[in-house]
């Protein structure tokens, strides 16, 4: 299918590519050793609702199921998405919903390692608070979205606080693909847009700031950095030069999550043979 992009979405060039690596934060510091539980990590969002708490969750072929975690890497509350299936949950957001003052979170089942799958599922539900070792959610959304330009490998979801929009990068492309969607109604099929085209490849996490200044996208080896002009959208931040944090490498890290007060950012790894799963924490300098 061919698809006409935006003068911007095509600029690949100089400005897109990225800095040196950067000390604005501090290396990673192990802050916990993952339990059996979660050696399959592949999302993390900071809770609003729980203060100094994490979600995070496994990916294909596990129990529907989010995880609140502390920032100790310590499982305190298992939640159930009743009659769901994970199929490949690969990323989790936090955002606005139809519920103005409430918090919602977004579990992207969008895993699609042989670009077999036409559509993606995002589950939405008012983030739960913090009341025991175990919840079973039984009202959420189910939104089918399909990409605009064919079928895809996506592991990757942010929410835009500034305008709610809902993003998706996909992952196995020489330069990736950034989709965008406008805050979700249930209805028809959605269709997510590509508004950018990035020069990055395997990216397998992303995460917005809380007050949306500030954006990091991941990929196994490096992360990328970019800071937001107050007029700027996310897609022509996206177009402007990254800059290469330093970052201490997992040997499968898919998880990245800004701290809610903006004092620094997370990464999490899942277990690979006789490496653990990992928190570690880069403090701002």
């Amino acid at each position: 299918m061919q698809v006409k992009y935006g003068l911007v979405s095509l600029l690949l060039c100089l400005s897109c590519e990225e800095k040196p690596a950067s000390s604005l934060f501090a290396n990673g510091k192990e802050e916990g050793i993952v339990s059996k539980k979660l050696e399959e990590a592949s999302g993390l969002v900071a809770s609003r609702t729980n203060p100094k708490y994490f979600w995070t969750h496994n990916d294909s072929g596990n129990p529907a199921e989010i995880y609140l975690m502390n920032d100790h890497a310590e499982l305190v509350m298992t939640c159930h998405l009743k009659n769901s299936n994970n199929r490949d949950w690969e990323d989790i957001a936090i955002g606005a919903g139809p519920e103005s003052g409430k918090n919602y979170l977004y579990v992207g089942d969008i895993g699609d390692n042989e670009a077999r799958y036409p559509y993606k599922i995002i589950y939405r539900f008012i983030e739960p608070h913090y009341t025991g070792d175990k919840l079973t959610i039984t009202e959420f959304e189910t939104f089918v979205v399909r990409l605009e330009d064919g079928v895809r490998d996506t592991e990757a979801i942010m929410i835009d606080p500034r305008t709610n929009d809902f993003f998706i990068v996909s992952k196995r492309e020489d330069s990736v693909r950034l989709y965008q969607l406008p805050p979700m109604n249930v209805g028809d099929t959605l269709t997510a847009k590509v508004v950018s085209i990035l020069p990055f490849t395997k990216i397998v996490a992303a995460d917005i700031s809380v007050d949306g200044s500030e954006v990091l996208l991941k990929n196994y080896d490096q992360i990328f950095y970019w800071k937001r002009l107050a007029n700027q959208s996310i897609p022509e931040l996206l177009q402007t030069k990254a800059t290469r944090l330093t970052y201490t490498r997992e040997p499968q890290g898919e998880s990245i999550a800004w701290q809610l007060n903006g004092d620094g950012f997370y990464t999490l790894s899942e277990t690979v043979k006789d490496f653990k799963g990992r928190l570690l924490y880069y403090k701002r300098k």
